[in-house]
């Protein structure tokens, strides 16, 4: 191999990986004493992310929606709360030959906001609803990549007036007996 046998491209890659599960227990306050819980779902859910050296924070919120029966279960109205959270996902995944601080953070929930359980709780006045929820982030910048070069694909620079005189010899060459009649009325 040549002694340029390798080259270093500065190219846009994933520099930086992480995911995280989380579950979190959130306290509902709905307007009349509950006496069983009918249903709980998340939905509205937003968020937006931050970059730290060793670590990207989603931060978000969502409403949770709980469907609750009153008055001796007589009665039943839903009361929805809006929620904010807040998780550290750390990059399992770095690239150490990153060339600049700027970076794009890509953010995708592997598992949307959702609720695995409501009860009524200890007191009886309120509701607590357990929600989980995953992330993917993937931390995009300028990284330097060093590739392999094979000698057999470099080109030579050739002189101009050089191709035109191997043009002019291949055409000489040409059998002008293979022409057609509408390749002579051509001439």
């Amino acid at each position: 191999m040549a002694e340029n046998a390798y080259r270093e491209i500065i190219t846009k890659a994933v520099c930086g990986k992480g995911k995280k599960f989380s579950q979190s227990a959130h306290t509902v306050t709905p307007t009349h004493k509950p006496s069983n819980i009918l249903g709980c779902w998340v939905i509205n859910h937003k968020y937006k992310t931050t970059y730290h050296k060793d670590a990207v924070i989603v931060e978000g919120t969502y409403d949770i929606n709980t469907w609750y029966s009153f008055n001796n279960n007589t009665k039943t109205e839903v009361v929805c709360e809006t929620v904010n959270y807040r998780d550290r996902v750390p990059l399992t995944l770095r690239d150490k030959q990153v060339v600049s601080d700027h970076v794009d953070v890509a953010c995708r929930p592997l598992q949307e906001p959702n609720c695995l359980e409501a009860k009524i709780s200890p007191n009886g006045n309120r509701v607590v609803a357990q929600v989980e929820r995953e992330f993917l982030v993937e931390v995009i910048g300028e990284t330097k990549v060093k590739v392999r070069v094979d000698d057999d694909g470099l080109v030579e620079a050739v002189d101009e007036e050089e191709n035109e005189e191997e043009l002019d010899k291949e055409l000489d060459s040409l059998d002008s007996e293979f022409l057609t009649d509408d390749d002579k009325e051509d001439e």
